[in-house]
């Protein structure tokens, strides 16, 4: 079984003061059997490594060997985001009171029936609302 992995539960696996057993898990899960995210996960997983460089976290090369390890995991990037936009994507933001995206997260989920992996407290609540299973904590 594949997962939708997004942003946060991504991070808490990268950053090792951040990780905890439940994210091992997660990691080993999408190592052995792949995981799904919206096109806007690769945008946010380089946004946050390129502004720990900025605030000292972290520094330039492991930027670049984070990013060149994710690109080694069976990570899909779901094509139908985008089209899901101003439809499915945007009644979930709006019905649970999430961003739009972290609503793409939810909606993919919920599309391909997969659990999502995040840490995300408001995503998971609406996930919990969707009868999305969940996976991260």
């Amino acid at each position: 079984m594949s997962i939708v992995l997004d942003s946060s539960a991504t991070l808490a696996w990268v950053y090792q003061d951040e990780t905890t057993p439940e994210i091992d898990l997660v990691f080993d899960t999408v190592a052995q059997q792949g995981a799904f995210v919206p096109a806007l996960w690769r945008l946010e997983v380089a946004n946050i490594l390129e502004m720990g460089v900025r605030r000292r976290r972290n520094d330039a090369d492991f930027r670049d060997a984070t990013l060149a390890d994710l690109e080694l995991l069976p990570i899909a990037v779901d094509g139908e985001t985008d089209a899901q936009a101003w439809r499915a994507t945007l009644q979930l933001a709006i019905r649970h009171q999430i961003t739009l995206y972290d609503a793409a997260y939810l909606e993919l989920a919920k599309r391909r029936s997969l659990p999502l992996a995040t840490l995300d407290r408001e995503l998971r609540a609406a996930a919990k609302a969707e009868s999305i299973a969940l996976l991260g904590l």
